[in-house]
């Protein structure tokens, strides 16, 4: 082999890298030799490695002591978290002249029915049985309240409790609520019970320490522990309205109703439901933060169900465009859309456009934020609502009233005003809908069915272009002319495809 292609070979290059290698590591090898030999850098090269023992001996009693934190909290904990068995009964509907159903749910030797009704359909009833959790949180007297999901208790008929110590009691259901999934159960003795106690949830930081306690696919007085991941989620089955604390402490099948703790062994979370594909916990599991609930419990006691605040708004969070024009970019809370005629907001002046971000000594986060903080207030009593208006903060007292139950509610839409939403008419959606480039006014994005906008005619996708001949270049301008009392009927000239049409509205 020549020199030039010994000098460009593999193997050659792979000697040369191992050579340079070892060089390497005598050069360091000597300076750190020589160095430590020296009196100074040998004193300190003792102490480093007492510090390093002290060091572990300190992880590990501060491991001792989070593991003594555990053993504290689930001894305080698991005398008040009990497990809840639930006997529902159920009708499916049985297909008629087909085998098996016959053999299985017709007497063999009745006589046979009539053929005009032999196959319709019947309903047979079923026993349908439940587990879940749930927490002591009050006795009075002889009465000991435990608080759960509404999911668990469902339409039992019988309920029984069992308690830590394998005590068992019949239960009775004291109210529940489906837009929290809440309920609250009640069993008596006089014997002693042990009651939770309710921390605040209000306190809690991402990165807290949590444990769950629940009963888990039935194995009794389970405890998981984990941190808390995330603060105000929403989503859920159903419409619950609560913001949920997210743990990444193991919850599954059965923990629902059972209690999420702090380290100090206050209750600060009810477990509630969990996102898997698996059915099993994969880490994300969500529980109703404890303040929002502790009115509920109240409520329940005093009045069978909960009472909500009810203000008779249609709330939102703006897009970034609309914050923009209506100059609330900086803000946080909640756009009010829509306001009930005659109700609390319309009596006290709160006005469509107005962004609520204050109520009392509350800063609202966004339009959750603000359905559970209305719901939570007083009815009857006065609260101070702060807004922002046309770009100005102002303050306005309302009393709120009591929510009507919710079909009654949406009846109310008839009352709604003005019973659509728009949205800023943007160049990116100008080109998407294929209108005019000098085209100018905002953009209906949402009609409520059932409100007179309905039903005069208003559409998703009009553009508005004047209002009583005004013409309307943004969001501000238009919540202005809407609110402008000084007529009781406003017309509306909207841009429909090619067409332009006159729409008129009864304030």
């Amino acid at each position: 082999m020549s020199i030039k292609k010994l000098f460009n070979s593999k193997k050659f290059f792979l000697f040369n890298l191992s050579l340079v290698s070892m060089l390497v590591g005598v050069v360091l090898a000597s300076v750190f030799y020589f160095s430590c030999s020296t009196g100074i850098s040998h004193a300190g090269n003792k102490v480093f490695a007492e510090d390093t023992n002290a060091g572990r001996n300190n992880d590990l009693e501060a491991l001792k002591g989070l593991q003594y934190s555990f053993n504290s909290v689930a001894e305080r904990v698991l005398p008040v978290v009990v497990e809840i068995n639930v006997e529902e009964v159920v009708k499916q509907t049985i297909p008629q002249g087909n085998w098996p159903w016959d053999f299985f749910f017709q007497n063999p030797q009745s006589p046979p029915e009539d053929k005009e009704n032999e196959n319709k359909p019947k309903e047979q009833e079923f026993k349908k049985y439940g587990l879940g959790s749930g927490i002591i949180v009050r006795r009075i007297k002889d009465k000991v309240y435990v608080l759960t999901n509404n999911h668990v208790v469902g339409d039992a008929k019988k309920i029984s409790i069992k308690l830590y110590d394998q005590r068992q009691f019949k239960a009775k259901l004291v109210g529940r609520d489906e837009r929290k999934d809440i309920a609250l159960v009640m069993f008596e003795t006089k014997e002693k019970i042990p009651v939770a106690k309710l921390g605040d949830s209000s306190k809690l930081k991402v990165g807290d320490w949590v444990l769950a306690v629940g009963n888990p696919f039935g194995f009794e007085s389970t405890v998981t522990a984990g941190i808390v991941s995330a603060l105000g989620r929403r989503g859920g089955p159903g419409e619950n309205i609560s913001d949920f604390i997210q743990t990444d402490a193991a919850i599954n099948r059965g923990n629902s109703g059972g209690a999420l703790v702090n380290l100090n062994g206050e209750v600060i979370g009810l477990n509630t439901w969990i996102t898997s594909t698996t059915g099993g916990s994969i880490g994300l599991g969500f529980s109703i933060p404890i303040n929002n609930v502790k009115k509920a419990i109240n409520d329940f006691i005093e009045k069978g169900k909960v009472q909500y605040g009810w203000l008779g708004v249609n709330i939102g969070d703006p897009t970034p465009s609309m914050a923009k024009e209506l100059r609330i970019t900086k803000a946080k809370g909640a756009l009010v859309y829509d306001v009930f005629k005659g109700s609390p907001a319309d009596k006290s002046g709160i006005k469509p456009g107005d962004f609520i971000v204050r109520v009392n000594r509350i800063k609202i986060k966004n339009s959750s934020h603000l359905v559970l903080v209305v719901g939570d207030l007083s009815p009857g009593k006065e609260s101070t609502f702060e807004i922002i208006r046309y770009g100005k903060k102002i303050k306005i007292p309302v009393r709120i009233a009591i929510r009507k139950e919710e079909k009654k509610v949406i009846a109310l839409k008839k009352n709604l005003w003005p019973g659509f939403t728009v949205v800023p008419l943007t160049d990116e959606i100008k080109k998407e809908l294929k209108l005019k480039g000098n085209l100018r006014g905002v953009l209906i994005a949402r009609v409520e069915k059932g409100t007179p906008a309905d039903i005069a005619g208003f559409r998703e996708l009009d553009v508005v272009e004047k209002i009583n001949d005004k013409k309307i270049e943004n969001i501000m301008e238009f919540y202005r002319s809407l609110n402008d009392t000084k007529n009781k009927e406003i017309l509306f000239t909207i841009k429909r495809d090619k067409n332009e049409l006159l729409i008129g509205l009864v304030r």
